[in-house]
């Protein structure tokens, strides 16, 4: 039986890929903040599908309990097969808004510990001859939206790297890159996707199939749905200039200024024709 070590497993795609590999036979490690949540997900996924389930209470932007998690995938005894690198969060505000303090933090999460964990994890799986990294990226990483984006590329070229060093190893290593999931996510970081059409999101068990899918073929770039694999072949060749003209802060809140004055504008149409309804208020 193989075991999975999964990072930020007690919420959005992290919850989902536990209870995916569970329900496949895969024993795990679970990694997260939250030691209560840990435990009582944990006895949950037990108690469904039988299988070993260990908890590490870790912030990863702690260096101290960042290398607590490295050690246990370095384990000769009882071993890690796949490496779930998904922890992560946005944070509420512009780059110059946030203080740079939290920025650090934010950085260290999304790639010093992706550095780390897959580069602990790929030397001992590439002395068994086996095994497999999948690291949690985004279609953000092609736009210009601020130091989150800018991460998720990072984690999108590394892989790249990693998996051509890996090849003929037999250890292969896989970015996931979703577009929007319906998850709290967005709502944590306190973005605004007010507007966005329901075709646009896709569901948390349909990304984390389709990356473990691609993650057993040995594929480098796993993007989920026809749609996001199209919007993401254009973000990647197109322009950077009309990349940064559409995908900016700045650009988002203008389109959100157009939306309301559309709106306030439909109003007033509607009160001109309607002149009773004022006098009824």
């Amino acid at each position: 039986m193989t075991r999975a070590l999964v990072t930020g497993s007690t919420a959005g795609l992290g919850l989902e890929f536990a209870w995916q590999l569970a329900g496949t036979g895969h024993d795990l490690v679970l990694v997260a903040r939250n030691e209560d949540r840990l435990q009582a997900i944990a006895a949950q996924i037990r108690d469904v599908h039988g299988v070993d389930v260990q908890t590490l209470a870790a912030d990863l932007s702690e260096r101290s309990r960042l290398e607590v998690v490295a050690k246990r995938l370095t384990d000769p005894v009882d071993p890690v097969d796949l490496l779930v690198n998904n922890a992560g969060y946005g944070l509420r505000g512009t780059f110059l808004e946030v203080p740079v303090e939290d920025h650090e933090r934010q950085m260290d999460t999304l790639m010093r510990a992706v550095l780390v964990l897959s580069h602990a994890a790929a030397r001992v799986m590439v002395q068994r001859r086996r095994g497999a990294i999948l690291n949690v990226s985004s279609l953000a990483g092609y736009t210009a939206t601020g130091p989150y984006a800018a991460s998720k590329s990072w984690v999108t070229v590394f892989t790249e790297s990693l998996a051509m060093e890996l090849k003929g190893t037999g250890v292969t290593a896989t970015a996931l890159l979703p577009g929007f999931v319906q998850t709290e996510f967005h709502e944590r970081a306190s973005m605004n996707v007010e507007g966005l059409p329901r075709v646009t999101w896709l569901k948390a068990p349909y990304v984390v199939e389709q990356a473990l899918r691609d993650t057993a073929r040995g594929q480098v770039i796993s993007i989920p749905s026809v749609k996001y694999r199209t919007a993401g072949e254009v973000g990647r060749i197109a322009p950077r200039s009309i990349v940064r003209a559409v995908t900016s802060p700045r650009w988002h809140q203008k389109l959100m200024e157009k939306k309301v004055a559309r709106a306030r504008r439909q109003a007033s149409r509607r009160d001109l024709r309607a002149p009773w309804r004022r006098d009824a208020e």
